[in-house]
């Protein structure tokens, strides 16, 4: 290991027990995520408010947009959120008449969701205000960390996916 190395990481472990001693909170995985989210959540309704869409609204639409039509349980599952929360959301986005709803004819039990033509349109639209959203929320971290930075998302997802309440659909092909 060259001392390049070695040097980069007792400045970060330095810089991290400056950031500690400032708020133990800092030092907490769990803390720094869930108020990541929180800002980012605050980011996409900002730059998205005519739209008025919510960033789990915008996931289940994206959702469907890549997937096409589908029943609700496995719309939750990909997603990664509780049944009884998508169950909330769809029927607002159908009102909006962003998505529509039909029994499937398989099992008469499952209802199937898909966008609308207006849904469509409306995602299409949304994607430069998205991606604004995006950028605001990790604009802090230099241009050429950024990929490293997602890939480390990525991985602490992954591994720990199935310890979440409602874990969501992995993609085993290369689109995932």
């Amino acid at each position: 290991m060259g001392n390049s190395s070695k040097t980069s990481r007792k400045a970060a472990a330095a810089q991290l027990a400056n950031a500690v001693e400032r708020s133990a909170l800092l030092g907490r995985p769990g803390f720094l995520i869930r108020r990541l989210h929180q800002i980012h959540c605050g980011l996409f309704l900002d730059e998205t408010r005519e739209h008025n869409i919510t960033p789990v609204q915008y996931s289940l639409m994206t959702t469907l947009s890549t997937h096409g039509e589908m029943d609700q349980n496995s719309l939750a599952h990909e997603i990664g959120l509780e049944r009884t929360s998508v169950a909330e959301v769809i029927p607002r986005l159908e009102a909006r008449g962003l998505l529509k709803r039909r029994q499937s004819d398989e099992d008469r039990r499952f209802k199937l969701v898909k966008l609308s033509r207006k849904g469509v349109y409306l995602l299409k639209k949304m994607e430069p205000a998205v991606q604004r959203a995006h950028d605001r929320t990790i604009e802090a971290i230099p241009k050429d960390q950024r990929d490293v930075f997602m890939l480390q998302l990525i991985r602490l997802v992954e591994a720990n996916n199935e310890n979440g309440s409602a874990p969501f659909r992995l993609s085993k092909g290369g689109d995932g």
